[in-house]
């Protein structure tokens, strides 16, 4: 708490004790005082600048007209009692309107952007009144009606950007993954297919965000073919997990882009397949196939894997039996590979979608939930940060060979090897 002491001297002479102001209180008054010079000037500016505007008995047209009746407006402060100064404008079809306080605005922009974000973020209806009391001085708050009028809202918004045109926009990388939630009103759980891209200035953007029912080929094929039909064209990498349905729906749509599996899902892969008293020496053994310097090292690390590990032959197979997905990493910029082998991208965005849903049980529609999925990305994404390396994205877009991740310079001429000689009868090898 806050004490706001009097000069010494003042105290010497007997006058006022020491007042004690709590410091939200001090800033909404500090708030108040500064918004009513503020409408002030900026009803004096409007005056100033139409002095020279009279009727014909060379009365001013433009003058004050008092202050409207107070009222209150929640801010980022508080709660604030505002008396807005009034102007009268009698030219014909002029009004004055205030650009720092409109007419019936109840809550500050910030303010009435936040509360639907704190219901994104987790924040029931019914713990609006306590929390935002405690926060604002005032049980401002979300009703069920307008939460029901913003998911419509946000439905709509959904539906169109989902039929944006994309022909002028490219995606380098992508990452894709299903991610599943309750609905509260249905059985069967939501399947949001989801694809975050990375652009050529290595900026992250939700690409796409789809209600698939299930990870099915058919499923993620509509969902890709949507993409290309509004003018996408085929990113260079994708980053998912070992579900089957996307890989098959990427190689009838974009069948030139390289897959990259997640090493994440790999890794909880072998797991499953391997008794627990293993898993840390396994864990260790997968890490350093991943995060070896080349792509050699790599594979040596998964002979190792493979030998130490050869009694568990299922597990072993899941490395085995996909190396090139697994290792296609190597073949992008080094500083781009904390961010190809997995799909944390989308996993830790999703962490919020779950916890709206743990809160609320659930959506109670599958359009809903979407809408809200949506809705959460599309605020987070303003978050994001370019990918390490960002300035070689376009190199990666313009086909520059990269070998265990570093760039491989062109040769201007062609070199033509030279034929293998037998050193002892000079004879040409075939």
């Amino acid at each position: 708490m806050l004490k706001l002491v009097h000069d010494a001297t003042a105290d010497a002479v007997g006058e006022s004790e020491p007042s004690t102001i709590d410091l939200d209180e001090l800033c909404r008054l500090a708030a108040k005082e500064m918004l009513a010079v503020a409408l002030l000037a900026e009803r004096r500016a409007y005056l100033d600048a139409h002095a020279d505007e009279l009727d014909a008995t060379g009365r001013r047209l433009v003058v004050g007209n008092g202050y409207a009746r107070p009222r209150v407006v929640t801010t980022g402060a508080g709660a604030i009692e505002v008396t807005a100064p009034r102007v009268d404008d009698r030219r014909e079809d002029r009004r004055f309107t205030s650009a720092i306080l409109p007419a019936y605005m109840r809550k500050s922009p910030k303010v009435t952007e936040v509360l639907p974000i704190l219901y994104l973020r987790g924040l029931s209806t019914g713990d609006f009144a306590p929390a935002l009391g405690e926060f604002f001085g005032t049980e401002a708050g979300l009703s069920s009606s307008t939460v029901n009028r913003l998911t419509v809202a946000w439905q709509a918004e959904h539906a169109e950007w989902s039929t944006r045109d994309l022909s002028d926009v490219d995606y380098v990388y992508m990452w894709a993954d299903g991610v599943h939630f309750n609905i509260r009103l249905e059985e069967d759980r939501l399947c949001c297919l989801v694809i975050v891209g990375v652009r050529p200035d290595g900026t992250k953007e939700l690409v796409t965000l789809a209600d698939g029912y299930r990870e099915s080929t058919d499923s993620w094929a509509e969902v890709l073919r949507s993409l290309r039909d509004r003018g996408l064209q085929a990113p260079v990498l994708a980053v998912g997990d070992g579900a089957l349905g996307f890989w098959g729906a990427l190689r009838e749509v974009f069948p030139t882009t390289r897959e990259q599996r997640c090493w994440v899902h790999v890794t909880r892969n072998v797991m499953d397949a391997m008794p627990k008293r293993v898993h840390d020496e396994a864990k260790q053994a997968l890490a350093a196939i991943y995060s070896a310097s080349t792509r050699t090292g790599a594979l040596e690390a998964v002979k190792r894997f493979a030998d130490e590990f050869s009694a568990f032959e299922k597990a072993v197979v899941k490395i085995t039996g996909q190396l090139e997905v697994l290792l296609a990493f190597y073949d992008f910029p080094l500083e781009h590979w904390v961010h190809l082998r997995t799909t944390n991208p989308i996993e830790s965005t999703f962490s919020t979608v779950r916890l709206r849903t743990k809160v609320t049980r659930g959506s109670g529609s599958r359009k809903a939930g979407l809408a809200m999925a949506y809705k959460l990305l599309d605020s987070a994404q303003a978050r994001w940060r370019k990918i390490t390396g960002a300035e070689l994205v376009p190199l990666v877009r313009a086909g520059a060979t990269f070998i265990d991740g570093k760039l491989q310079e062109r040769s201007d001429t062609t070199t033509v090897a030279a034929p293998d000689t037998d050193t002892e009868n000079g004879s040409v090898a075939a």
